[in-house]
């Protein structure tokens, strides 16, 4: 038996932060020691990154909609100082620099947003965003008080705030807050000044951040410290290995502050202890959707690894889940001088000249992985219950896990609020085989001294596995779940006002619910009472896994679907309601319509409550899935395929170079594609014309590769492992004119690279071999479905 003895709740401060929107806002925001208050309700945001300077404008809205589709209701965006001012004197904000724009479609699409000001920003940016002319030209000090330097940031923060005029939170706009600078450790009263400054010209918002890991010294009750963890990091030397340092994410700890992120460019931790925490509620915003990929050092992480990242952060007491990068971007190929972070401008790393992909959930052609799905599960709990668990203090086990090298311990957590709570488990750990434990049961005494037993009888917990269960969930109709052994994923009113709640069981563990002895329960499941419950454990979880609970007060359904099909979970607010959809591919509901991007090879889509009738292109007629009605859609078309041709067979690779101050080797230089291994792919016109995404997935063997159009760099790539992806819709018309050419170096032996155990033999390959393998064109095409009657979208 584990057990944990839950802490009363501590006391909240309030009153203490300058913020908060005013007495005039259309709706409140404000915040307190313990977790954000919107509308007079906790608020858990789930806040994912995208760069809109890093993608074509023409691709916002659809990028921003699967975003929403994958549980963010919260988008932060930087902003890079060396885009918006290329040139001295010249401010741009148009096109695909067009800020407003953006924010506007955040507003329309009902997206909160926080802008990430700088004026330094980092971002694997060059010189951190900051203008090569500010670093030429100006005898200043940088990200400092310096007079002159305050003279250039005067001008471009008074046009941001021009830009941004109207759209604060207060105007009944999107942003509801602002970042200044970003990773300063120690220097408070900059940070103090650039808010003092930008307020001045008129920007305003309930909420002032500043990243705070690495013992930052914020300016006390200034800003929001926020925090961040990351499975992996691009950013440390190729000899370390696997970074099992970050294994310190996979515990849960009440110890918010990473001192890893960032290190590379700080030259010491802050002298002090960093921000005091019992003033500020746990907040983060870089959580890592994945990791960069850096010339030396080319981590692969796992869709696992990210989920199990944030979910023991949400079990360690965090109030809002940040993601860095929810979506990735292109760097900016249209400026005077390269825009990625590199050795060149004395930066330790060498990162892509173009691909910022992150191996986020949605990636840098809006590709939806695996992760996504994953993630947006957890993100359904927090839309449902977030309210709840915001207010809700972490405790831990009375046997926690003596050191981050002990793998026997199971690792759990508790966060709860007098009879309520939520119990988390992680038994995933990338760096570390987590054993299977057997006979687990857990004892939970909540505030108040009430004990709770879950399950019933004790149950494996099978490596890899990481949940949450419930305490005291409330279904609906006055009816209580006092347990379950399966993981709450969202809550819906079905047509005739039954509350309908989802669960989602964990592989391995048998799904039990525990409920109070008054109740009645009819369904797939068998039912026993106990001397406190009515327990009832399911058949077969799925979609026919469908409960009638019947108390003295009411009636209330409940729905435990297997993992898989959790994992195709959304809710979505589409044909006049709210209805939970099962699909493989994203489901974007859109004013009224439904769009779908697809990717799978027999591509569905299941409906609960079900419309009278769907109608689409490629649609077959409904057939029952359990409680749900299934709609078959016709896949993605097979596309004429491209013509590969070896152009120059020879390569020599780039000779091993170092830089960086860490001496780190550094990528090949332009001239080095010179003597690169030569394909021409000839792109067939009629593959690229259809509506959504088409994608070449290119198979090598090398080092680096490089695409180029009519002799413009479209893309390129660190080898690591998975087959190269370039969307070829925002270059469909060049690339069928002129075709697309494939450069490949090999890899010089003496160069030190990392890469993941699994693509090590791959790379070294790369050592003997330059050569496009093979190469192939994937649709995933965007379809629109309307219900019968309900017109055209």
């Amino acid at each position: 038996m584990l057990s944990l003895h839950a802490p009363g709740t501590p006391p909240v401060l309030t009153g203490h932060l300058p913020m908060g929107s005013s007495d005039t806002a259309p709706q409140s925001l404000t915040v307190d020691s313990q977790s954000l208050i919107r509308d007079g309700r906790p608020w858990i945001p789930v806040m994912g990154e995208f760069h809109f300077s890093r993608c074509p404008a023409a691709e916002w809205r659809e990028e921003l909609l699967k975003m929403k589709a994958g549980g963010i209701d919260l988008v932060a965006t930087y902003l890079f100082w060396n885009q918006h001012e290329n040139e001295r004197g010249t401010l741009r904000f148009d096109g695909d620099l067009d800020l407003r724009r953006f924010v506007e479609l955040c507003a329309e699409l009902d997206l909160a947003l926080v802008v990430r000001l700088g004026p330094w920003s980092h971002g694997e940016c060059r010189n951190g965003g900051h203008p090569d002319w500010l670093l030429n030209e100006v005898d200043c000090t940088p990200r400092s008080d310096d007079p002159a330097y305050l003279a250039l940031v005067e001008p471009y923060y008074r046009r941001i705030a021009e830009e941004l005029r109207g759209l604060f939170h207060d105007d009944g706009g999107p942003i509801v807050a602002l970042q200044v600078e970003n990773e300063l450790y120690d220097n408070p009263g900059h940070l103090a000044t650039l808010r003092r400054m930008a307020e001045k010209f008129g920007m305003r918002a309930p909420l002032w951040t500043a990243t705070a890991w690495g013992a930052a010294d914020i300016p006390q009750d200034t800003l929001l410290p926020l925090y961040g963890g990351y499975a992996e990091e691009f950013w440390v030397d190729a000899e370390m290995g696997p970074a099992r340092e970050m294994r310190r994410h996979f515990f849960f700890t009440p110890i918010r502050d990473d001192h890893a992120i960032g290190a590379d460019l700080r030259i010491a931790d802050s002298t002090g202890t960093g921000p005091d925490t019992s003033r500020y509620p746990y907040a983060t915003c870089e959580l890592g959707g994945g990791m960069a990929i850096a010339y030396h050092r080319r981590p692969l992480v796992r869709a696992a690894d990210t989920t199990a990242l944030a979910l023991t952060k949400l079990g360690s007491g965090s109030v809002w889940q940040g993601y860095y990068m929810y979506h990735g971007g292109s760097q900016r190929v249209d400026l005077k001088e390269p825009n990625q972070e590199s050795h060149a401008t004395g930066y330790p790393n060498d990162m892509p000249t173009v691909t910022y992909d992150f191996q986020a959930p949605l990636g840098e052609y809006g590709q939806a992985r695996p992760v996504f799905h994953g993630l947006r599960l957890q993100h359904l709990l927090l839309e449902s219950y977030g309210a709840d668990l915001a207010r809700m203090p972490l405790a831990l086990p009375d046997a926690e896990p003596t050191s981050l090298d002990d793998d026997t311990t199971l690792r759990w957590s508790v966060r709860s609020a007098g009879d309520q709570g939520f119990l988390f488990v992680n038994n995933h750990d990338p760096y570390a085989a987590l054993p299977d434990h057997e006979n687990v049961q857990f004892s939970v005494q909540l505030e108040g001294g009430r004990t709770v037993t879950l399950p019933a009888q004790p149950v494996p917990v099978p490596a890899g596995a990481h949940f949450v269960w419930p305490i005291g969930l409330d279904l609906g109709s006055g009816l209580r779940l006092e347990w379950a052994s399966a993981q709450p994923a969202t809550r819906i009113a079905l047509e005739d006002g039954t509350p309908l709640t989802v669960l989602a069981a964990v592989d391995g563990i048998p799904a039990t619910l525990a409920l109070p002895l008054d109740a009645d329960i009819e369904g797939p499941a068998q039912v026993e009472r106990t001397g406190e419950h009515t327990v009832a454990t399911l058949t077969e979880p799925g979609t026919g896994a469908l409960l009638t609970v019947t108390g003295p007060s009411g009636t209330a359904k409940v729905i435990v679907l297997s993992h898989e099909q959790a994992l195709q979970l959304s809710k979505v607010d589409v044909y006049g309601r709210e209805r939970l959809s099962l699909s493989a591919d994203v489901v974007v509901a859109d004013g009224g319509a439904l769009h779908m991007h697809l990717s799978s090879a027999s591509p569905s889509i299941a409906l609960l409550p079900a419309p009278d009738a769907l109608h689409g292109e490629g649609i077959g007629q409904p057939t029952a899935d359990g409680a749900f009605n299934r709609w078959q859609l016709t896949a993605a078309p097979h596309l004429p395929q491209p013509t590969l041709e070896c152009v120059r067979e020879r390569a020599v690779a780039a000779p091993a170079r170092t830089g960086g101050g860490h001496q780190r080797a550094s990528a090949p230089l332009e001239a080095d594609f010179d003597k690169a291994a030569v394909y021409q792919i000839t792109v067939p016109a009629e593959a690229l014309n259809s509506e959504g995404e088409t994608l070449l997935r290119v198979r090598y063997t090398g080092d680096v590769a490089r695409a180029y159009i009519d002799g413009k760099l479209i893309a390129d790539d660190f080898w690591f492992g998975p087959n190269w992806e370039i969307g070829l819709r925002r270059h469909a018309e060049a690339a069928a004119r002129h075709g697309i050419e494939i450069r490949v170096l090999p890899l010089d032996p003496a160069s030190v690279i990392y890469v993941d155990a699994t693509a090590r033999e791959g790379l070294d390959a790369a050592r003997d071999r330059a050569a496009v393998e093979a190469v192939e064109l994937v649709a995933v095409p965007r379809i629109s479905l309307r219900e019968a009657g309900g017109g055209r979208d």
